[in-house]
């Protein structure tokens, strides 16, 4: 075989195989990215701009029964975020595990998605290691993003908002890779 003939099959192979990915079924994954808290105007106890960010990871499990829906409950660790506010060392220690709503629009060769739903939240502070506070709750949180599927694996980067109290924002920003089992 020719080596032009071998390049021509191995490009159609390439842009087929989008074509037959394991869209619906259950998917598992994980994630990691960069989880971002802030509080501004002195919101939870006296903290005026506090701003951090750190790495942070995510597990992913998910249902997706339809081409354009599913479900999906993640475990979402947003790290340490530090910052010195006022002279004072200060860490947001910030994890939950949340579900969510999934929509895709029918988009060929991508997954463009939204998500509504939930997160069960806990949060640390600590201030400069001689104090620490905690805070916990269930609030609104919602996404945005985009993925790729090759055959069962996929590929995705997305932007998750958690609406935690007394915060100005909770975010993460994460590239994920999962797997959908038929």
């Amino acid at each position: 075989m020719s080596r032009a003939m071998a390049a021509i099959l191995v490009l159609a192979a390439l842009f087929t195989a989008p074509a037959i990915a394991a869209d619906n079924g259950f998917y598992l994954g994980a994630g990691i990215g960069q989880g971002y808290v802030k509080f501004d105007n002195g919101q939870f106890l006296g903290l005026d701009n506090f701003n951090g960010d750190d790495t942070g990871y995510k597990v992913i499990a998910g249902f997706r029964p339809f081409k354009l829906f599913s479900i999906e409950a993640n475990y979402v660790d947003l790290g340490s975020a530090e910052d010195n506010v006022a002279g004072v060392n200060t860490k947001a220690d910030t994890t939950g595990i949340d579900a969510f709503a999934v929509g895709y629009l029918p988009i060929p060769f991508l997954d463009v998605f939204a998500k509504v739903g939930v997160i069960s939240w806990d949060q640390d502070l600590h201030f400069s290691n001689i104090a620490s506070s905690s805070d916990s709750g269930t609030d609104f949180a919602y996404g945005v993003g985009v993925g790729f599927a090759f055959g069962n694996a996929g590929l995705r980067a997305e932007y998750e908002r958690f609406e935690i109290p007394d915060t100005d924002h909770v975010d993460m920003i994460s590239l994920s890779f999962t797997w959908t089992f038929l």
